[in-house]
C-alpha cells in the first residue's frame, strides 16, 4: 500500500469508498490523451479502492489522488533521467503503487510495461526466466517491482542488464520540479504483452489515440451510467484487467474495486460479497473459469439469498477465452436465487492487438448459442455411420464502435454470413506494431486489417469464435478443435476445467493422433487403468481415431498469465520430459 504524506494509519472500518455518483459530468473517454483523461478524472470525487483477502476495504484511492501521486512520480522518473520513449518495466501488483507508476511514466512520456507477477506453478526459477525473456523484449531503463519479489526481480533484471528498483524505495527519492513533456495522441502510450508471450514475447506497442478510442468503443457498447461501478479481481498484466477494469475507469470517471487476483483464487467468493456491498450498478468481467469457481465453491445447501444480492449486476462480461454456455447456466442455476440474471451475461470478444475489445454483446441479450453441425467445424462431410453431432457456439456481439470485422476464407477473401473462417478486424484501436518486430508485424498487419490468429464466423452482423487457428488438430485432411475433446473428457465423473489439454502429437511412423494429457487425481493402479481407457473411448467417439492418453499430476499443465490452459507450452513441456506422466499399466 502506498502511504501519502500526512495520511493517518485508519481502520477498515474507518474508510469510505469511493462514490458511484459524482457531479463532474461523465466524458466517455473523449480525450486526446491519457494524461488528459486523468487529469479529467481527478476534478471529481471517484476512484479506486483496493480490498484485502476478505473484501475489506483497506485502500480508497480517488482520482485526485492518483493524479498527484503520478505526476511526482514522473517527475521522479525526469529527474532520474528517464526520457520520452524509454521502456518502464512494472510488475503488475493489483494497487495504488503500481497504478501511479503505470500513471507516471506516461507523464513523463515513457512506455510503461507491465509485466507479471509469481504464480502458484512454475516455480521461481521459471519465473525468473519468463521476466528476464520479456525484459530483453522490451529493452526497459528499470524495472520496477514491490519488495516482496526483490530477489527474483533483481536475479532477473541482472539476466537482462536494466537496473531493478523497489518501487517504495523509489517513492521516497525527492520529486523534483522539472517540466514533464507534451504529449501527443499517436505516441505510445504503452506496452502489453499478450497472455500466451512466454518463449517468443511480442509486446504491443498501443497509442494513445487507440487505447482512448478502445475505451470509448466499449464504454459506449455497455451503456455506461452514472450508477455504474466496475468490481475486479483480474490481473493488471493480462489486457481485460489493465485495459477494461483499470484504465478504462479513468477515461470514463468510473469508480472501482478490487480484490488482488491471488486472493480471489484463495475466496472466489469475496467477489461476489463485494458485488453485493455495491449500492449501485455493477459491472464486472471474469473469463468463464471464474464463473466456474464461484458456481463449484457455493455449496448446494447454502442459502445464496442470504448472503449475496447479485439483483443490481447490470453486465456480468465473459470473455479472455473460449465461453462455456454450460458453466454458464451452472453459474445461473446456483445463483438465480440470489438476485442473478441469466440476461446480465454479456460475452465479448477482444485481444491485446486490438487494445482490447472487437465485438460486446447488446446488454441484456445474454448468452445466445448456436448449434453448429461437426462437418461445418472438421471441413469435412459427415460420416454417415455415426450420428450427427453438433457443438454449441456462442454469440461474442457486435463491433464496438468505429471497428470493423470480416471473416476472410484461406486465400483472404471475404466470406458470407455462416462461413467459418478467420477473424480480421480494423479500427483505430488496432495495435500500432509489435515492438522492434517489423516481421511479426507485417505478418498480421495488412492494410491496417489485424490478423487475430482465431477461426469464427459471421451472422447478421454478429460474431461467433470457433477457436484459435494455431491450435486446430488436422489428422488425415479433417479439422478437430482441441476445446471439443477437452470438454468431452470434462463430463467424465471428477474432471474440472482446465483439467485437460489436447493436441496432436507425431508418431514414429510419421501420422499424427491426437493426444490428451489429463490431470489424474486417483492414486489405485486398476482405477487409473480404468480412466484411461474411459478417456480414449470418449476421444474416440468424437474424433473416431484412438488416441495417446497420458495421466499427469495435479496442477501440472501450464497456464497463460490470465489463466487460460497453454496447449501449446504443454506440447512443448510433455515433449521435453518436463511434465512426467504417471505409468499406467498397458
Amino acid at each position: 500500500m502506498m502511504q501519502h504524506a500526512g495520511a493517518e494509519m485508519l481502520t477498515p472500518a474507518d474508510l469510505c469508498p469511493t462514490p458511484n455518483d459524482d457531479v463532474l459530468p461523465r466524458r466517455l473517454s473523449d480525450f486526446t490523451t491519457f494524461a488528459d483523461a486523468l487529469d479529467y478524472a481527478a476534478k471529481g470525487r471517484r476512484g479506486l479502492n483496493f480490498h484485502d483477502a476478505r473484501g475489506r476495504l483497506v485502500e480508497p484511492y480517488p482520482y485526485s489522488q492518483l493524479r498527484s501521486d503520478a505526476v511526482a512520480m514522473a517527475q521522479r522518473l525526469v529527474a532520474h533521467g528517464v526520457r520520452p520513449g524509454d521502456r518502464i518495466a512494472l510488475i503488475a501488483e493489483t494497487g495504488s503503487a503500481f497504478a501511479a507508476l503505470f500513471c507516471g511514466a506516461i507523464y513523463a512520456g515513457a512506455w510503461p510495461v507491465p509485466l507479471p507477477l509469481p504464480t502458484s506453478f512454475g516455480g521461481k526459477d521459471s519465473y525468473i526466466e519468463q521476466l528476464a525473456i520479456q525484459l530483453a523484449s522490451c529493452d526497459p531503463v528499470m524495472l520496477m517491482y514491490p519488495a516482496e519479489i526483490e530477489a527474483m526481480a533483481e536475479a532477473a533484471a541482472h539476466q537482462q542488464g536494466c537496473s531493478g528498483i523497489d518501487w517504495d524505495v523509489f517513492a521516497k527519492t525527492p520529486a523534483l520540479d522539472v517540466p514533464l513533456p507534451t504529449l501527443r495522441a499517436d505516441d505510445i502510450c504503452y506496452l502489453q504483452y499478450s497472455s500466451g508471450s512466454t518463449r517468443f514475447p511480442h509486446g504491443v506497442a498501443v497509442t494513445h489515440r487507440a487505447l482512448l478510442n478502445n475505451l470509448a468503443g466499449h464504454s459506449h457498447g455497455m451503456a455506461v451510467t452514472d450508477g455504474d461501478r466496475c468490481i475486479s479481481w483480474l490481473p493488471w498484466y493480462h489486457d481485460m484487467g489493465l485495459v477494461g477494469c483499470f484504465l478504462s475507469l479513468i477515461a470514463n470517471q468510473m469508480s472501482g474495486d478490487y480484490l488482488k487476483t491471488e486472493d480471489f483464487a484463495r475466496r472466489p467468493l469475496a467477489w461476489l460479497d463485494l458485488i453485493s456491498r455495491n449500492p449501485g450498478t455493477t459491472l464486472s468481467y471474469s473469463p468463464t473459469f471464474g464463473y466456474d469457481i464461484c458456481a463449484r465453491r457455493i455449496s448446494s445447501q447454502s442459502s445464496v439469498a442470504d448472503r449475496f444480492d447479485l439483483s443490481r449486476w447490470r453486465v456480468a462480461g465473459n470473455g479472455a477465452d473460449m465461453i462455456r454456455p454450460d458453466v454458464m447456466q451452472s453459474f445461473v442455476n446456483a445463483f438465480a436465487e440470489a438476485g442473478f440474471k441469466a440476461s446480465a451475461f454479456t460475452p465479448s470478444y477482444g485481444l491485446a492487438e486490438a487494445t482490447l475489445a472487437v465485438t460486446i454483446m447488446p446488454p441484456g441479450e445474454g448468452i445466445c448459442v448456436e448449434l453448429v453441425a461437426e462437418e461445418r467445424l472438421s471441413g469435412c462431410p459427415r460420416d454417415l455411420s455415426r450420428p450427427a453431432r453438433y457443438r454449441a457456439i456462442v454469440n461474442c456481439g457486435k463491433a464496438v464502435r468505429d471497428m470493423e470485422v470480416e471473416i476472410r476464407g484461406e486465400h483472404g477473401h471475404v466470406l458470407l454470413d455462416h462461413a467459418i473462417g478467420k477473424v480480421w478486424c480494423r479500427g483505430p484501436s488496432v495495435m500500432h506494431s509489435y515492438f522492434r518486430d517489423p516481421e511479426a508485424t507485417a505478418a498480421c498487419l495488412v492494410d491496417g486489417w489485424l490478423d487475430t490468429g482465431d477461426m469464427g464466423y459471421m451472422a447478421d452482423d454478429y460474431l461467433f469464435i470457433v477457436g484459435r487457428a494455431k491450435d486446430m488438430i488436422i489428422i488425415n485432411g479433417k479439422n478437430h478443435w482441441p476445446q471439443d475433446i477437452e470438454w468431452a473428457v470434462e463430463q467424465l465423473p471428477g474432471f474440472h476445467q482446465g483439467d485437460i489439454a489436447a493436441f496432436a502429437l507425431e508418431l514414429p511412423g510419421g501420422e499424427e493422433t491426437p493426444a490428451v494429457l489429463v490431470h489424474c487425481r486417483v492414486s489405485d493402479p486398476d482405477e487409473r487403468i480404468r480412466l484411461r481407457d474411459s478417456i480414449r473411448t470418449k476421444v474416440r467417439a468424437i474424433t473416431g481415431m484412438n488416441c495417446v492418453v497420458e495421466l499427469v499430476p495435479p496442477k501440472s499443465l501450464p497456464r497463460t498469465s490470465s489463466g487460460k490452459l497453454s496447449r501449446a507450452k504443454a506440447k512443448k513441456l510433455y515433449l521435453d520430459g518436463e511434465i512426467a506422466p504417471y505409468p499406467v499399466a498397458a
